[in-house]
């Protein structure tokens, strides 16, 4: 329900520095928590059955044609971030690193999308539905690439330091 009524160019003023601003204050705000948080056995970052160890977005979504596009927002916060684009190092610590990163980023894709109901307050309510949409294609692809990532990096670590990862 619209509750303050701004001019049209004040409105979309709102739309452009909301959006440029709520999800980089969100993945700020993840930064600074527990890694525990994001273990890659804890139920929201666990591959499901469904997943099938992530082949499933390979049949349905088609990653690997795509995937290579995304942006990597692990360089936006220099002293914080973890960049994700590559992986060069094999070492346990930064395969661990890596798949605690992943799940980081996959919740805060998942928060990115919460701020769609804000420009309600604004806004005429069919705005709604259109910045839903909008947070949903900005950030579904982030997520499946994480949720696409995780359970084959997983294996490698597996694979690599079984005997540590007991």
């Amino acid at each position: 329900m619209q509750v303050f009524f701004f001019s049209a160019p004040v409105t979309i003023f709102l739309f452009f520095a909301i959006w440029a601003t709520a999800p980089l204050v969100l993945a700020y705000l993840c930064l600074y928590l527990p890694d525990r948080l994001f273990e890659p056995d804890r139920f929201l970052w666990r591959t499901h059955p469904f997943e099938r160890e992530g082949r499933i977005y390979e049949r349905v979504f088609h990653i690997r044609s795509w995937k290579h596009l995304l942006p990597d927002g692990g360089g936006v916060f220099q002293k914080r971030s973890y960049r994700k684009r590559n992986l060069s190092d094999y070492s346990e610590e930064n395969l661990r690193r890596f798949l605690i990163e992943t799940s980081r980023g996959e919740l805060i894709h998942w928060l990115g999308i919460l701020p769609f109901w804000v420009f309600g307050l604004f806004a005429p309510p069919f705005v709604i539905w259109i910045m839903l949409l909008y947070a949903l294609i900005v950030n579904l692809p982030c997520i499946i690439a994480q949720r696409y990532n995780r359970p084959r990096l997983y294996a490698l670590y597996r694979r690599r330091y079984a005997d540590s990862a007991r």
